[in-house]
């Protein structure tokens, strides 16, 4: 059974915005680096 990531990201993510709000700037730009690199090792 595998859990898919991006769903369990987006909870961490949500939560984190709510607890601290200022994460937010670290939060989207962590997470368009991990989709800008997961989309260039598949296209390889």
């Amino acid at each position: 059974m595998t859990v898919p990531l991006v769903p369990i990201i987006s909870i961490v993510a949500g939560i984190l915005i709510l607890i601290a709000p200022r994460v937010l700037n670290y939060v989207v730009a962590i997470y368009l680096i991990v989709i800008g690199v997961v989309g260039l090792v598949r296209f390889l």
